[in-house]
């Protein structure tokens, strides 16, 4: 797989800890705020691992700059911090499951394509 591709695997899902779903705002979450999120490829032909900022909001995963539409992603923190996340990018994508907990969590991510690894988030506000 090309590093480009690497790449863009690993940024579909920390981009899709980035976005909403689109459901109607709840009510705010101990989870809400800005997090440093590092997405680590370790199994198909992924490599490499990358972090990006992310916001949570009202329980939903958005993006921090709203405006970037290069992307599709639906992605939610629901009771007891369960993360459930995916990103579409053209014709690839990603999903994502874990835990987050009041400051720190983490979990497993995997694409059609094969690739797969982990992520980690760390609350920054």
């Amino acid at each position: 797989m090309s590093a480009l591709r690497t790449r863009t695997a690993a940024t579909l899902l920390a981009l899709a800890m980035t976005a909403a779903a689109g459901a109607p705002a709840s009510a705010r979450t101990v989870y809400d705020g800005v997090w440093s999120v590092v997405v680590a490829a370790e199994s198909g032909t992924c490599s490499g691992a990358y972090r990006y900022p992310v916001a949570i909001v009202n329980g939903y995963v958005r993006h921090i700059d709203p405006s970037d539409a290069s992307f599709d992603i639906r992605g939610r923190v629901g009771a007891g911090g369960r993360v459930n996340v995916q990103v579409t990018r053209g014709d690839q994508r990603a999903f994502g499951v874990g835990r987050l907990e009041r400051f720190a969590g983490g979990g497993t991510w995997q694409s059609p394509n094969g690739c797969g690894g982990h992520w980690e988030a760390s609350r920054r506000d």
